[in-house]
C-alpha cells in the first residue's frame, strides 16, 4: 500500500509534466503538449487514478505571454472521487492532438474550442462550426477580435434580402467626456 501512495503522491513518475500545483483542493497539472495524449491515456487507465470522466475541455486566450493559448482538461475520477486539472499551452500555429478516442465527450467541447478559438485538433472526425455561422470570419472568443465584430447582417427592405456589410464606427457621432474616468 506504500507504493500506491508513492504513485498518487508522485504524479511525475506516470505521466511527463511541467509543473504540478494544487488550486481549490484539486491538482492542476501543465503537460506539454506533445505528450497530452500519453498524459491523458495514462490518467485514465492507471488503476491508481483512474479519471474515467471527462467533464469539461476549456480554451484559455493568453494574448501578450509566450504561447497564445491554453487547452485545459477537467477530469473526474468517479471510483475515487477526485478531480484533476491537465493544461497544455500551445502557440497560434500548433495544433492539439484530440482526444475523441479516448473520451467521446471530448467531441462536443473540442468542436466548440476549434469555432471560438481557432485551436485546431488533430484526428479529430468531424471539426466544423458548431456555434457561428459558415460563411463567419473570425473566431469571437480571441482577444483581439473587435466586439462590434467584422461584418454586420441585416434585413434590406428595398432590395427585399439579407445583406451583410462591413462594419465602421463613425466617430463623430460619438461624444467623449473627458471627464468620466470611463
Amino acid at each position: 500500500m506504500k507504493f500506491l501512495k508513492n504513485i498518487k503522491n508522485n504524479l511525475a513518475t506516470v505521466i511527463p509534466l511541467i509543473t504540478e500545483s494544487h488550486f481549490m483542493c484539486e491538482k492542476v497539472v501543465v503537460v506539454p503538449n506533445r505528450y497530452l495524449l500519453v498524459s491523458l491515456t495514462c490518467l485514465k487507465t492507471h488503476f491508481v487514478y483512474q479519471y474515467s470522466l471527462l467533464s469539461c475541455i476549456s480554451g484559455v486566450d493568453l494574448l501578450k505571454s509566450n504561447y497564445r493559448f491554453s487547452v485545459v482538461y477537467d477530469l473526474l475520477s468517479i471510483i475515487y472521487n477526485v478531480r484533476i486539472r491537465v493544461k497544455t499551452f500551445i502557440d497560434n500555429v500548433t495544433s492539439v492532438l484530440s482526444v475523441t478516442n479516448l473520451y467521446k465527450s471530448a467531441n462536443w467541447w473540442e468542436r466548440e474550442i476549434w469555432d471560438m478559438f481557432g485551436i485546431y485538433f488533430e484526428n479529430h472526425p468531424d471539426l466544423r462550426r458548431i456555434l457561428t455561422d459558415y460563411g463567419f470570419e473570425g473566431y469571437p472568443l480571441r482577444k483581439n477580435f473587435p466586439l462590434s465584430g467584422f461584418v454586420e447582417v441585416r434585413y434590406d427592405e428595398v432590395q427585399k434580402r439579407v445583406i451583410t456589410e462591413i462594419v465602421t464606427l463613425s466617430q463623430e457621432y460619438r461624444t467623449f467626456r473627458f471627464t468620466s474616468p470611463w
